[in-house]
């Protein structure tokens, strides 16, 4: 099988199992609170990412890193996965899974937000009109289609669902100009994460009781969203011959969860969902160029800083 042809096969396994998570995570909070879960699922990724480092002869790795890196990890860890998934489950135990998600999504508008203050980026008509034409989007899922009278259903958890798609834009944009291993760092941001969720939940929560299908859930989140996924993404990435050929397919996820959800959960999905959603899309399909130059920006930004240093 050739590379590109391989660079496919991962990118569609990946947003299978990405497709799923949303179900797996609305399943679980309603057996465990979002501290609980995030505690079980941090766990069960972090098993997957030791098992992965020593397949790929890379654990030894973690231990050569100088202390700045450490240090990072430290400070990356208290971001994703501690106060990010804290967010994100919480928007998840507060809205139904079909608007959590698509909130949730919004990341990548974020990130061409975010890189107005923090990289400079002068933001263009085209970045305008598609900020527009996902924020409508979320007004549309946020409102259930009521966008006139401004009825929000559950205005914490939207706000919670677009705070954690904040998070994670902020995450990203640092992220990627650290050039170590992507299987190494996430590894350890995740030790450091479990010190600050095992403190927080021994603080405002208790041990989760075991229960079989519980906490698979978990388990499963923590395998699918967090860990195993990641891996076959990168691996997508790396044999791809250029990365918007497997990116394109990640638009696919929040339109195949709405199918999960409505099989698993039974929710019965909203007109108003679905097109919130085909807005939200749109609008990443229309910003893709810019964040596609956006990431070439930070990357050479990062080489020439390491140049100089």
């Amino acid at each position: 099988m050739k590379e590109q042809n391989k660079a496919y096969l991962y990118a569609i396994i990946a947003v299978i199992l990405w497709s799923t998570v949303a179900a797996a995570m609305k399943l679980a909070l309603g057996y465990f609170d979002y501290l609980q879960l995030l505690f079980l699922a941090v766990f069960a990724s972090l098993i997957a990412l030791f098992f992965i480092l020593v397949s790929q002869n890379k654990l030894k790795e973690i231990f050569r890193f100088k202390r700045k890196a450490y240090l990072r990890s430290a400070v990356f860890g208290l971001v994703n996965p501690f106060v990010y998934y804290v967010v994100l489950f919480k928007a998840y135990s507060l809205l139904p899974a079909q608007e959590a998600q698509p909130l949730n999504y919004t990341w990548p508008i974020m990130i061409t937000l975010l890189s107005i203050p923090i990289l400079k980026q002068k933001i263009t008509i085209k970045n305008f009109i598609a900020i527009v034409i996902s924020f409508l989007g979320v007004a549309v899922i946020s409102t259930k289609g009521d966008i006139l009278g401004f009825s929000f259903s559950n205005p914490i958890g939207a706000l919670l669902g677009l705070a954690s798609a904040i998070i994670w834009a902020l995450f990203w944009i640092f992220n990627i100009k650290d050039k170590r291993d992507e299987i190494s760092k996430l590894f350890l941001n995740f030790l450091f994460g479990m010190f600050y969720i095992s403190i927080s939940l021994f603080i405002f929560s208790d041990f989760p009781e075991f229960s079989p299908k519980y906490f698979g859930a978990a388990a499963y989140v923590g395998l699918f969203e967090m860990g195993i996924t990641f891996a076959i993404w990168s691996l997508a990435l790396k044999k791809s011959s250029h990365t918007a050929k497997v990116s394109k397919f990640i638009y696919l996820v929040p339109f195949l969860s709405l199918i999960v959800i409505y099989f698993v959960l039974g929710e019965n999905i909203l007109l108003s969902t679905v097109i919130g959603l085909v807005f939200i899309v749109t609008g990443l399909i229309f910003d893709n160029i810019n964040f596609s130059k956006l990431l070439t920006k930070i990357k050479k930004k990062s080489k020439l800083k390491r140049k100089l240093n």
